[in-house]
């Protein structure tokens, strides 16, 4: 059966550069952390206190 991130890579053009870049700045504003629905699931994406992202279901 074939994973469904497949795909992941389709967004990205042969010059290596993917098609959207968005600055955390512009998801989270003065927040740390923000939700994120998914085929109707919803998934939480934080930044940490070291400023790494972690991205929970």
């Amino acid at each position: 059966m074939p994973d469904s991130h497949d795909d992941d890579r389709a967004d990205i053009p042969a010059d290596g550069e993917p098609s959207r870049v968005l600055r955390a700045a512009e998801l989270f504003g003065d927040r740390r952390e923000v939700w994120i629905e998914l085929d109707g699931v919803r998934y939480r994406l934080r930044i940490t206190r070291r400023g790494k992202l972690i991205l929970q279901k």
